[in-house]
């Protein structure tokens, strides 16, 4: 908490089906210092996305819902390019579907002045496709906003309904809901921001504000919960216990990796991320970079870590707390393992902690994309420019022939004050990849051809 300076925080473990754990710490409203307790109920964001796969996933088990069938089976009304998707392509992120998010209020997330919910479903489907069904990987609200459709079709009742009958009160959970900062919700704390720039005036440390944040019915199944981590917590309890699924194999596919047109594994599972690692699996759901939980399915073990600043990323630390049950568990994800080796030794020793990690277990091989998002949320939110440029050397150390490594290293160059390191690093991205246009961009905008 004081280096995310993180107000308030709850957490929760649960092992062998028992919650072992139940910590709040800190502030909830810092207006009325109004300190965190068990039942403080805090915006879980795209963590709902979980329960959602939850709530597919039972439909599938009472045969309403064949999740390889197309989408036009279960909805009217589509355009001819959405009715290929089946149901787990729009689970997994793999739909190639337009995102219905970027139609709405830049500022709220709401429904700009004067547009109804038709009005936005009309616009989004007048637009093209941004790939090939199946082909690529897109995060994107408009494939949660249809699964909230089905729902509502095949139960004939509002998913947030569903979610209460079947989820939640089975789950004990007695302080979740839908919501957003629209609604009075008991007990519930606002959620904070550090802002760099007021008024025109750049602030090194950064000013704490209120986030606000609109969550207009449809697409409360991709992101509009309010819960407690002892909340949470019983709900996985009742997950694993068979209490929503019946059958143990359907919890298998709710945590099994979709697949692209080539059979290769997508980043997703049913609502869940996956996490690839040699042991020590792990099944993830994270919200808003300011909650997130992780199910250890094979250590009967999982921890749920909510808080009330965005930019906290809890997914971050989650695998070291989970270290303290067993210590296997922080060093099998190979980020984090190397950052609580960097936190003790030094960020500038990246390269050098890599190579001995690597001599210790040849196994030790970081990815591309994990190493590229820690280094931009310390770049970007977290207020350590020159630990973002060091890890950043590391992925092109690692990867020297992807030209986004190269892109992202010459940001942070820049971010340093190093301009002549960030045109060159711009230069060879472009030349890995002529198509690159965010280099050609910032190149042009140094003042290079």
């Amino acid at each position: 908490m004081r280096e995310r300076r993180i107000p308030g925080v709850q957490a929760a473990v649960v092992k062998n089906g028992k919650i072992v754990l139940s910590a709040f710490v800190g502030t909830a409203d810092i207006q009325h210092a109004v300190s965190v307790k068990n039942n403080t109920v805090f915006p879980i964001y795209s963590c709902t996305k979980a329960f959602t796969g939850v709530a597919i996933m039972q439909l599938v088990e009472e045969g309403r819902i064949n999740l390889d069938m197309p989408i036009s089976r279960y909805l009217d009304d589509l355009p001819d390019s959405w009715k290929p998707i089946t149901v787990k392509q729009l689970l997994t992120h793999v739909s190639g579907l337009p995102n219905i998010l970027r139609l709405l209020d830049p500022i709220t997330y709401g429904l700009p002045a004067g547009v109804t919910e038709e009005d936005l479903w009309k616009k989004t489907k007048s637009l093209p496709m941004t790939s090939v069904v199946g082909e690529r990987f897109s995060y994107n609200q408009t494939n949660y906003a249809l699964l909230g459709k089905i729902i509502d079709k095949l139960t004939g009742k509002p998913f947030a309904e569903v979610f209460k009958e079947r989820q939640f009160q089975i789950g004990g959970m007695r302080s979740t809901g839908f919501g957003d900062s629209r609604d009075v919700i008991s007990n519930k704390t606002p959620t904070y921001r550090y802002v760099q720039n007021i008024d025109g005036k750049k602030l090194d440390q950064g000013r704490l504000v209120i986030d606000y944040a609109e969550f207009p019915p449809f697409r409360r199944t991709a992101s509009g919960m309010n819960s407690s981590a002892e909340d949470i917590a019983r709900w996985l309890i009742a997950l694993q216990h068979g209490k929503l699924l019946k059958n143990k194999s359907t919890l298998e596919t709710l945590w099994r990796a979709g697949s692209f047109n080539d059979g290769s594994p997508t980043e997703w599972a049913i609502g869940w991320m996956t996490k690839p690692r040699p042991t020590h699996r792990a099944v993830i759901a994270t919200g808003g970079s300011r909650a997130a939980f992780i199910v250890y399915p094979e250590d009967e073990l999982a921890i749920v870590v909510l808080t009330n600043l965005v930019g906290a990323f809890p997914e971050e630390f989650i695998d070291e707390l989970a270290g303290i049950y067993d210590p296997e568990i922080a060093l099998s994800d190979p980020v984090t393992a190397l950052r609580m080796e960097l936190r003790q030794r030094g960020y500038e020793r990246a390269i050098e902690v890599f190579k001995e990690l690597k001599k210790k277990n040849a196994d030790f091989q970081p990815l591309e994309n994990d190493l590229n998002a820690w280094a931009y949320r310390m770049l970007n939110g977290g207020g350590k420019p020159k630990e973002a440029l060091e890890i950043f050397k590391l992925n092109v150390f690692l990867y020297p022939n992807s030209a986004n490594v190269y892109d992202s290293v010459a940001e942070a160059y820049e971010a340093n004050g190093n301009r002549e390191l960030a045109i060159s690093n711009y230069k060879r991205s472009l030349e890995l990849d002529p198509k690159n246009t965010n280099a050609a961009q910032q190149l042009k905008r140094l003042g290079q051809r």
